[in-house]
């Protein structure tokens, strides 16, 4: 299993896209020119008090309070020359543009602390959660069973809220089981909810023959948390040891893909009566409906959550996950999820905004 790297440092100031960039710039020139004919005009005008722009412009995009200062020093001195070349304009005017200059940089400097404080304390939320979730996400074996393995799973920016994506593979005496799920919901509460229901799992799956059964102790199990409107979609599949017939229930989950001669398909995309999500499957009536598809030698099973579909590019459109996945001529899972994984950055830019997971399945 491969894991996006996390930062390994202090939290960097944010990238301004780039018409911020060309906005703070002409600003800047905007203040050069008006200190150029400030100095040159009519004695009796000054444009002392735009100064004060100096250091508010200096604050923006970075996380360091001494730009802002020294930002605010400079233009401080520069009260002095506009002074000396403007006679005629009554000093009082002067002094207030200079207090003007000082207020600003205090208010500036102040600013970019309190913004990189906060911008730390979420990491630091942030890297606990994200610490949680990958100590309950094992590594999966790379073969099990005639199957092989390959899990990736992509943490967001880290500027967002961890998610709860989880996975799992296990050899049961009734076959390979996988579970892949995500929890409504982020941060530590997420965290909690997927380490219940991998615990059960984990449990359930070992002794459940029927995977409807498995559903059931896990929807309990999410119920029995009472927290708030939280639900869980989930995908749990059992893969035989014999015969090329793959068992499915979906709770509510994005439909697995299957590649088999260059062609993906959807498992149970069309079906409008497929289960609810994990907690509410009292909502709904009837039982857990397994569902069985084919699955022979040579074939791959995807499985995968929101954060790779709902992944988007700079038009705001979906990442086409089909479409990308029957393209892509590898064939052993793990080179075909860093394809899928190093494509799919490729297409947002580089950061994802939720956690993403992939998991890939081919029999030998």
């Amino acid at each position: 299993m491969k894991r996006a790297p996390g930062p390994a440092g202090p939290y960097p100031a944010p990238t301004l896209p780039r018409p911020a960039r060309l906005l703070v710039v002409a600003a800047y020139v905007l203040l050069a020119a008006a200190v150029c004919v400030d100095l040159a005009s009519d004695p009796r005008l000054t444009f002392s008090p735009v100064l004060g722009t100096a250091p508010v412009l200096a604050s923006i995009g970075t996380r360091r309070a001494r730009v802002p200062l020294v930002t605010g020093a400079v233009a401080l001195v520069l009260v002095a020359p506009l002074t000396l070349a403007d006679p005629e304009v009554p000093v009082a005017l002067h002094v207030t543009a200079a207090f003007t200059v000082l207020a600003l940089t205090c208010i500036s400097a102040a600013n970019v602390v309190l913004v990189s404080t906060r911008e730390r304390e979420l990491l630091r939320s942030r890297s606990v959660a994200s610490a949680a979730q990958q100590a309950l996400l094992r590594p999966v074996p790379e073969r099990v069973d005639g199957l092989r393995v390959a899990v990736r799973y992509l943490a967001a920016a880290a500027d967002a809220q961890v998610g709860g994506d989880l996975y799992e593979v296990l050899t049961t005496p009734f076959g390979v089981r996988l579970l892949i799920g995500d929890v409504r919901g982020k941060g530590l509460g997420a965290v909690e909810t997927a380490a219940d229901v991998l615990g059960t799992f984990r449990e359930a799956a070992q002794v459940e023959a029927e995977l409807g059964a498995v559903a059931r102790r896990l929807d309990a199990t999410v119920r029995r948390r009472g927290v708030g409107e939280e639900f869980v979609t989930a995908a749990l599949l059992t893969v035989p040891r014999s015969g090329e017939t793959v068992e499915l229930v979906n709770c509510g989950h994005l439909p697995p893909l299957v590649r088999r001669d260059g062609r993906v398909s959807a498992v149970g995309a069309g079906d409008l009566d497929a289960d609810p999500p994990l907690a509410l499957r009292e909502l709904a009536e009837g039982s857990y409906r397994p569902t069985a598809f084919a699955f022979g030698k040579g074939d791959l099973l995807l499985l995968y959550t929101d954060g790779v579909t709902e992944a988007r590019d700079a038009a705001g459109r979906f990442y086409p996950l089909e479409r990308r996945l029957a393209a892509l001529p590898e064939s052993a899972p793990g080179v075909l999820t860093d394809r899928l994984v190093a494509d799919l950055l490729a297409y947002v830019g580089g950061e994802l905004a939720d956690d993403a997971a992939l998991l890939a399945v081919r029999r030998d």
